[in-house]
């Protein structure tokens, strides 16, 4: 019983001193007020950044409308683009390197306010690339368009935190 005791007591300080230090999960953020209500407008609604962005910003408490209105801001993402570039090929010029370039560009507006001028952000990544295990290198290529589209979202939102 004392050790059980002892290990709750740790486990409510250890959580006592993350909090008081400003630990929060990742992916979430506090949200200025004039982003309670957002509006998430993309030329692609089902992309894989504008998809982790929604669920960033409902994560951190914001309520996302299909339309702001007077009151709500909108999350204007200008550009969504993934391009992989090769870097480097074999012998036989088949490529052995490329790099995985995701790029967005996010504005943000509340009415007739600007609240964040069009920005952009972008994340890079090295793939390497072996021909006989191309489904394998696919299905990683696709992960890695997945972290980044997170990892993109989640810099996008502490930038949208930080207004």
């Amino acid at each position: 019983m004392h050790v059980a005791l002892r290990n709750l007591l740790t486990g409510l300080v250890a959580g006592a001193m993350l909090v008081a230090c400003g630990f929060q999960l990742q992916g979430r953020q506090t949200l200025p007020p004039q982003l309670e209500r957002v509006e998430v407008r993309a030329a692609d609604r089902h992309s894989d950044f504008t998809q982790s962005l929604r669920r960033s910003l409902d994560a951190s408490g914001a309520r996302l409308v299909e339309v702001a209105g007077a009151e709500g801001a909108v999350v204007r993402i200008v550009t969504d683009q993934f391009t992989e570039k090769v870097l480097s090929v074999d012998a036989r010029n088949i490529p052995t390197d490329y790099e995985l370039v995701y790029e967005v560009e996010v504005e943000v507006r509340r009415g007739t306010e600007t609240l964040m001028e069009a920005q952009p952000f972008m994340l890079t990544r090295i793939l390497s690339f072996d021909e006989r295990r191309q489904l394998a290198k696919e299905r990683e290529k696709d992960v890695l368009r997945e972290a980044l589209a997170r990892d993109l979202a989640s810099m996008v939102l502490r930038r949208l935190a930080s207004l």
